[in-house]
């Protein structure tokens, strides 16, 4: 079976004001909206349209984390995922040990392809993808605007500094989403309802053989300072003036 594996993230509402607890130990997140990462929509939608051009027999679609995290996977079967997989776990992982997990995942379930987003916009490491193609020995197309799909191998568009590269890896491999890949789908009443009965198997750290022992430490969460008030001038000799009184000229 031709088969696609979508990892997603539960990270706090793009559209939430972020706050930094009082004790700067991390973000306050109890009763915050909490959704699927941006760029993994991005990864959900690019699968399921490679399946409906009858590239892919199968959408699965997983997460890690506590077991509030499964109303996110339920969203992804309700946007048209098949199956979903919860690796269960209340611990803060570090991108290295979610690239484990994953790569045992990916052993049980033997995908042609894994696509994740970049980046998830709570932390923004964006390495999670690199390392999961490094310990499966896979080749990896990261930060992809265009995917195309052959048989044995996969033409991807990616966005670089210097502007769009065009490279061709063999499958299996790992491709990751920037913005302009697609613009996701909206989730529909009905399908909400049914994905109510599609398959969400758990399981834990432990039955994949993956330890989790932390190797980094939050020692301080700061907010970013508050920017100051903007200064109108009226001309441009006065715009000069100020830019070289504050240093800047």
């Amino acid at each position: 079976m031709r088969r696609i594996l979508v990892a997603i993230k539960r990270v706090v509402d793009y559209n939430v004001r972020i706050r930094v607890k009082a004790d700067g130990s991390g973000i306050a997140t109890d009763g915050v909206k909490q959704s699927i990462n941006p760029f993994d929509e991005i990864a959900i939608e690019e699968a399921l349209r490679v399946r409906e051009r009858k590239q892919a027999d199968e959408v699965v679609v997983a997460t890690i984390g506590p077991a509030d995290c499964q109303p996110q996977l339920r969203t992804a079967l309700a946007l048209g995922a098949d199956r979903a997989v919860h690796i269960v776990t209340s611990e803060t992982l570090e991108p290295l040990y979610v690239a484990q997990l994953l790569h045992k995942l990916v052993e049980r379930e033997a995908p042609a392809l894994v696509v994740l987003g970049k980046q998830a916009i709570d932390e923004d490491n964006g390495q999670t993808g690199q390392m999961l193609a490094a310990l499966w020995q896979r080749p990896q197309a990261t930060y992809s605007s265009k995917l195309e799909l052959g048989d044995t191998a996969a033409r991807v568009t990616r966005e670089v500094d210097a502007g769009l590269e065009v490279i061709e890896v063999d499958l299996p491999a790992v491709v990751t989403t920037d913005l302009r890949l697609n613009q996701p789908r909206y989730v529909k009443l009905p399908d909400i309802l049914k994905a109510k009965s599609k398959p969400l198997a758990t399981l834990t750290p432990a039955e994949l053989g993956v330890a989790l022992v932390p190797r980094l430490r939050v020692v301080q969460v700061e907010p970013p300072p508050q920017r100051q008030k903007g200064v109108m001038v009226k001309s441009t000799a006065e715009l000069v003036a100020a830019l070289r009184d504050k240093g800047l000229l």
